[in-house]
């Protein structure tokens, strides 16, 4: 409301504001819990194996937030481990970052002193990393509570479907990439 001359006006001058709240949710319409309805067995298997790593991420930030390490942080220290003297583009394929979010997260653990940087033999202006003793450390700490997840993750399966599942999935990833 305006007030013009002393007469209260709506404000009608105003441009509507674009990122304007949705109206409050219809008290009619329950939301389906994880699980159930389309968040379920009647899902699109795209949407649930989305929803199941929404649900893998948040336990795992929530797990290593008190040792100072995000999911994709994470991630750069395993792949550095796993493929020592990888460039920041070739984490970045690897971990399905996009190379400035790699060099942001490179950056904070190179000053952390958890990797370090060495010049490519060959080519000088590729950066090639590697984990410190630090690093090592921090990941070790990282892995235990991650395997923890994993563990949580694996409950209820027999060593077959798990078998089954990661073959599926490594799959997937393989034939999406592919186009």
């Amino acid at each position: 409301m305006r007030e013009t001359a002393g007469i209260t006006k709506p404000r009608s001058d105003r441009k509507p504001r674009r990122n304007a709240p949705a109206p409050p949710a219809d008290p009619a319409v329950a939301l389906p819990a994880p699980g159930e309805g389309k968040r379920g067995e009647q899902g699109y298997l795209g949407y649930l194996l989305r929803q199941a790593q929404a649900g893998v991420r948040l336990t795992m930030e929530r797990s290593l937030a008190d040792l100072g390490v995000t999911p994709p942080q994470f991630g750069v220290l395993t792949m550095l481990n796993a493929y020592p003297g990888l460039s920041g583009a070739d984490v970045a394929r690897l971990t399905f970052l996009t190379p400035q979010t790699v060099g942001v997260i490179i950056r904070n653990l190179e000053r952390d002193g958890a990797i370090r940087m060495t010049p490519h033999p060959v080519h000088g202006r590729i950066q090639q990393w590697t984990l410190t003793s630090r690093g090592t450390d921090l990941l070790r700490d990282c892995r235990q509570r991650v395997l923890a997840l994993e563990q949580r993750l694996a409950a209820g399966l027999d060593r077959k479907a798990e078998t089954t599942i990661r073959q599926w999935l490594t799959r997937i990833a393989a034939e999406m990439q592919e186009g």
